[in-house]
């Protein structure tokens, strides 16, 4: 191990990166400390390149803080420096479903957080009240109103970066339904997404089920109504630090349970669609990404970093051996997901 521990990151109770980031710490025993965004943060620690959230700031025995974002490289990176109590599958085939369950929960489910949240009127009202307080639970009143008008009003500026309009709402609220219905379906086979322990795709959806389910009142009604399993995964995720896992709790390649494929036939249905039409927008140097989505017009300004996620997919995919690729391949045929490494 190189890195010093405690870890330290900052961040907020409503970001569900953070919330994904801070079960992975607890649930592996890896020690941190959580300093909360725009409060406790040391001047004397860098800046991220790009300011998301969780940052952590990192050092190597002897060395300075380095800045470091981004929960999906992060997680692998924890993996090389901390022994024990994984959380990505050894068995490739396994993993490689994991990495892809995860990039949909943290690119396409993220989608749902950001627009049920700034959409809806009640969503509205109860993020610009909470959301200030929280990096200033004793600040005035007045302040803390003025602030939650200001942070609500550039957020909902912002909903056309995960493409939540008018035109594409129908879309996202029906995949987010559906997506009840696959989780519950497989919770009732299995207690995690992976298995009987948790994978990276497991605290990928956590994270942003804990705004979806917990926070947002929309969304928390419909998950409740539709499926209170769901619910009660997220309060349990929560904490996992109690949990004694096996190597023989993962879930096996040649086993795979049909709500596996129940859950892969969403990502494929909206997801896929997306990302394909997301490339070859950029590609194209379109201004504008316009397809259809599970039969419906979906129209967004392209997104550069998830052009970079289908390609890294595709890199995954195509370094995979010959039999674990035939076997990553076996399992998605026919759930749309086949079409990401078509050209």
């Amino acid at each position: 191990m190189t890195l010093e521990t405690p870890l330290l990151l900052s961040g907020a109770p409503g970001s569900p990166y953070t919330r994904k980031m801070l079960a992975v710490l607890r649930y592996r025993h890896i020690p941190y400390r959580f300093l909360l965004t725009g409060h406790d943060i040391p001047k004397e620690l860098p800046a991220p390149k790009v300011a998301l959230l969780p940052t952590f700031y990192l050092r190597e025995k002897g060395g300075e803080y380095q800045a470091a974002v981004d929960s999906t490289p992060l997680i692998r990176r924890f993996e090389s420096e901390f022994n024990g109590r994984s959380v990505v599958p050894g068995d490739p085939v396994v993993e490689f479903i994991d990495y892809l369950l995860e990039d949909y929960a943290d690119e396409w489910l993220t989608k749902a957080m950001f627009h049920y949240r700034w959409y809806y009127k009640p969503d509205i009202e109860r993020a610009a009240a909470i959301l200030p307080r929280w990096r200033g639970i004793s600040a005035p009143e007045e302040e803390m109103l003025k602030m939650g008008k200001i942070f609500a009003d550039r957020q909902i500026s912002r909903l056309y970066v995960v493409g939540s309009n008018d035109t594409t709402a129908p879309v996202i609220e029906a995949s987010y339904l559906r997506y009840l219905d696959a989780m519950k379906a497989l919770l009732e086979t299995q207690p995690f997404i992976m298995g009987r322990r948790p994978g990276g795709s497991d605290f990928g959806a956590y994270g942003q089920l804990t705004q979806l389910s917990h926070f947002d009142p929309t969304p928390m009604e419909e998950t409740l109504r539709r499926a209170p399993r769901v619910f009660a995964w997220v309060d349990l995720v929560e904490d996992l630090s109690g949990l004694e896992p096996g190597e023989d709790d993962w879930m096996k390649k040649d086993a795979i349970p049909d709500a596996i494929r129940g859950l892969l036939g969403e990502v494929g249905r909206v997801y896929v669609p997306a990302l394909r039409a997301n490339a070859k927008a950029l590609m194209e140097g379109a201004e504008q990404v316009e397809t259809e989505i599970d039969g419906k017009r979906w129209v967004q300004q392209p997104f550069p970093y998830q052009g970079k996620c289908l390609q890294w997919l595709r890199e995954k995919h195509a370094a995979l051996g010959n039999a674990d690729r035939k076997a990553v391949n076996d399992i998605i045929a026919g759930t749309g997901c086949e079409k990401l490494f078509e050209d």
